[in-house]
């Protein structure tokens, strides 16, 4: 009974030993946002008490209500569901949560259990030149088994397991945010992707049209020309033109190919031809954007959370680093049972124990544990201005998406004009040069114009389109 009392009291010292961690507790790093992002479009939410109902920031939007497009959104879910980043990521995510029980079971104690069985026969003529006395004897058999158990245990005594524990379970969650990194980005890359596709449509179908009144043109002036009342210099000129359309219709059609194998690797899918849906021109264009408070940006964008997550298991490798320092305590024992018979293994005459405590103090190690100190310090220090540099980048990357979906649209709008002016020049030139008042450099010119100013006007509304595709990841969302 002095004995169990006595073990009974070690292991309830332990036990209450090993409620102590060494090392700092994790509190976020004190960070200072603005009040509202350059260049915002719409009254931020705090500002917004004269309506009844607070909108919704457009990082907190569902996909699915930010891209209506349904082609769009079938192709984002089908990435989603098929993309091999996302699968890689997901397979992360899988692997990190096995290695913290991994590392988990350093915390707990070790159990074993064994049996062996052992048998010896001796022939009799062996046994007689043993016992000296030249009897002869007959044949003699040993058989002895036993079962052991033996238990071990590292007693957490200054937290070191828990640390590393804690260390594991931050990064397993790091490793969850990268995930949702990786969804938001493929969101994004499918959306940019779609509208860069359907931005080479609108182009070749303007060169296609293009193309159709240049050939109606060639064939007036080599009309006129036959009749005397122009020279082979338009008909050379309409030419131009003409090959100039021809040539840029190949190559449209190249890039559109390129285009639909770049989506379809997104997609998980071998290259193929894409559905398509709405014309980039269709896709949403809101005039006011609620992007919600900056300081909200800390909690919805997966890439500031993943960093603050590695900077947890930074903090918590400072107190495995800590923990070296201090004694360690390890307990073990074995107990069984031996005998020569089996219905002696359960005689308590033939149990057997053993158990060991041992306590070690590191002494000298060359300077290893205040290097390791010295390296989970200045990797604190790295992923802290990491998380910082990320917070910085993401109040950027918000700040350029507004500014560029604001000026994008006045870029457009501006566009759309020119491209009915043009319009309306090529219509009064060719109406002069059928009646013989001018040359046909001047439809030449108007023509190039028109054209032209049509391919930049796709390109104003495709960077329109990106510019929200940017605006939403920038601001959370997508996953």
């Amino acid at each position: 009974m002095k004995r169990r009392a006595a073990l009974l009291s070690i292991l309830a010292t332990a036990l209450a030993i090993t409620g102590c961690v060494v090392g700092p507790k994790y509190n976020r790093p004190d960070v200072n946002p603005p009040g509202v992002y350059r260049g915002t479009l719409a009254p931020d939410i705090q500002t917004a008490t004269n309506s009844t109902t607070i909108p919704t920031p457009l990082g907190a939007e569902k996909w699915t209500n930010v891209f209506t497009d349904p082609v769009l959104q079938s192709l984002i879910a089908e990435a989603l569901k098929n993309n091999f980043d996302g699968k890689i990521a997901a397979d992360r995510v899988l692997e990190q949560q096995a290695q913290v029980g991994v590392t988990r079971a350093g915390q707990l104690p070790t159990v074993s259990v064994g049996a062996t069985y052992d048998a010896i026969g001796l022939p009799s003529g062996l046994l007689s030149s043993l016992s000296g006395n030249g009897t002869q004897s007959t044949k003699t058999k040993y058989y002895a088994g036993g079962i052991t158990t033996s238990v071990a245990w590292n007693l957490d005594f200054w937290g070191y397991y828990r640390r590393q524990t804690e260390a594991a379970r931050a990064y397993l969650r790091a490793t969850e945010w990268g995930r949702q990194t990786t969804y938001s980005t493929i969101v994004e890359s499918v959306a940019a992707s779609y509208f860069e596709l359907r931005a080479l449509d609108a182009e070749l179908a303007i060169t296609r049209q293009a193309l159709t009144a240049r050939q109606d043109s060639l064939r007036l002036t080599q009309t006129l020309e036959q009749g005397g009342a122009t020279s082979m210099v338009d008909v050379r000129e309409a030419e131009q033109l003409l090959y100039t359309a021809q040539a840029q219709i190949p190559d449209l059609e190249r890039q559109i190919e390129q285009q639909e194998n770049n989506l379809s690797i997104l997609l998980g899918r071998p290259p193929g031809p894409i559905e398509r849906g709405q014309a980039v021109a269709d896709a949403p264009h809101p005039e006011a954007v609620p992007v919600g408070l900056p300081s909200e940006l800390l909690e919805r964008r997966p890439d500031i959370r993943r960093a603050e997550e590695l900077l947890i298991q930074a903090n918590a490798n400072i107190g495995v680093a800590r923990a070296q320092f201090f004694p360690q305590l390890s307990l073990s024992g074995t107990a069984g049972t031996s005998s020569s018979q089996l219905k002696g293994l359960v005689d308590s005459s033939n149990f057997y124990y053993y158990a060991i405590a041992s306590v070690t103090q590191p002494i000298f190690e060359g300077g290893k544990l205040r290097n390791n100190m010295r390296m989970a310090k200045a990797d604190y220090q790295e992923l802290l201005d990491t998380y910082q540099q990320t917070i910085a980048g993401a109040l950027r990357d918000v700040s350029n998406a507004l500014i560029a979906y604001n000026k994008t649209r006045e870029y457009r709008e501006q566009q759309t004009k020119l491209v009915e002016s043009a319009a309306d020049g090529l219509r009064l030139a060719r109406m002069r040069y059928n009646g013989g008042s001018t040359s046909y450099l001047e439809v030449l010119t108007s023509d190039s114009n028109l054209y032209s100013d049509q391919l930049t006007l796709q390109t104003a509304e495709q960077q329109q389109a990106l510019a929200l595709v940017q605006l939403y990841n920038a601001l959370g969302g997508g996953w």
